[in-house]
């Protein structure tokens, strides 16, 4: 399945900070999530993986974006990221990329997949976006062809993961049909707004034996002990880590714009 040729595109949405601020503290808990990811104890390797969350605005498509920036940049893997949210796509305006047909085209029989995927910026990174809206999606995640190009894109490529941002369990049903495609699925629960009620009811939805973990995302810890517990000290992460002799700016970056920190629960229940 042959790549088209490599697209110079705008700017990346600022909440991809992987990849637009790797130094941050923010960009080291997704190097985090993914070293979590690639060291589990399991008898195959997840490589097609579902990213999802009980309902919209929890931060499911911050970790899929981010989690397949650093997966791409990860020595030994590359990385494929697939909007499998048919009805509110979100991936072509954060990588700033379109050529106007994604997924759904080729689903329909519209499209053959090479023209599809199209390459980023960024070494070892490439997109399926959603494509053409359709009025269907449900039947579409579901056919015998999506089934067949999920068993192909895990197939082909030894050292690539798939990630699928696809669109909130209680709110729609593709989920649910996608869970049983998938090797694995990462829940995305947003602090202190998500209802543990939804949590619980969307997990109802999903096959519990492919729930690799759960991010929790918007964590704001009122301790600097607390903070420093979970993230580090920022004086040791810039001058240790990344080779900077100073400490972090007092300043607001663009990655405290994106969330106040981001913790990970990371472990499948034995």
């Amino acid at each position: 399945m042959a790549l088209p040729e490599e697209t110079v595109f705008p700017e990346f949405d600022e909440k991809l900070v992987a990849y637009r601020e790797p130094g941050s503290v923010v960009s080291e808990q997704f190097r985090k999530l993914r070293t979590q990811l690639l060291t589990l104890n399991l008898p195959g390797q997840p490589k097609t993986i579902m990213v999802t969350s009980a309902s919209e605005g929890e931060g499911k498509t911050l970790v899929s974006t981010n989690l397949a920036t650093v997966l791409a940049h990860d020595l030994n893997s590359h990385a494929l990221l697939v909007d499998a949210d048919l009805r509110n796509p979100a991936l072509s305006r954060w990588f700033g990329l379109s050529n106007g047909r994604g997924l759904s085209d080729y689903l329909t029989g519209g499209a053959d997949m090479p023209e599809l995927l199209l390459k980023t910026k960024i070494a070892k990174l490439s997109i399926l976006s959603s494509g053409t809206i359709r009025d269907n999606p449900v039947e579409l995640i579901g056919s015998k062809r999506m089934e067949a190009l999920v068993n192909e894109l895990k197939s082909r490529y030894s050292d690539r993961y798939i990630i699928f941002d696809s669109s909130p369990l209680l709110a729609t049903t593709e989920p649910s049909v996608l869970t049983k495609l998938v090797d694995g699925i990462i829940l995305v629960v947003r602090a202190g707004v998500t209802p543990r009620e939804s949590v619980k009811q969307a997990l109802t939805t999903i096959d519990p034996a492919k729930i690799l973990g759960i991010v929790l995302n918007d964590l704001a810890l009122q301790s600097k002990d607390l903070n420093a517990r979970y993230f580090g000290t920022s004086k040791y992460y810039y001058r240790y880590g990344y080779g900077e002799s100073k400490e972090q700016p007092e300043e607001e970056t663009g990655a405290d714009k994106v969330l106040k920190n981001v913790s990970r629960f990371f472990k499948r229940d034995e």
